[in-house]
């Protein structure tokens, strides 16, 4: 088992799971974080950090489409290893539904 980002965290990009990660292993994109599965020791002390609520373990249905997506992008996108400040708009983003469609693919831009 190991934890993923899920489909809350796009558009929001708080950090708060970063900086509590004992291992490094969040990639970041431009609107969008995510976990790197296999270098996850699944310790899960960043899934209530996340204000968005985003964090699972890849073992619930609700993460299961988004394992291969934090797989793929944490090949391509930076690493990322402190809190940054929060995406404009990201406190009322937190609680739309239906954001995968906004999920960018470009890492981010620093």
């Amino acid at each position: 088992m190991a934890y993923v980002v899920t489909e809350n965290c796009i558009k929001c990009k708080f950090t708060d799971c970063v900086e509590v990660c004992p291992v490094d292993c969040f990639y970041e994109g431009e609107n969008f974080l995510v976990i790197n599965p296999d270098e996850c020791i699944d310790c899960g002390v960043c899934e209530p950090e996340c204000p968005a609520e985003a964090i699972y373990p890849d073992s619930e249905a609700k993460a299961a489409n988004w394992a291969e997506v934090n797989r793929k992008y944490a090949a391509e996108w930076p690493n990322i290893t402190r809190k940054i400040d929060p995406l404009p708009g990201a406190e009322q983003a937190k609680g739309e539904a239906g954001k995968a469609s906004a999920l960018s693919p470009k890492p981010a831009a620093r």
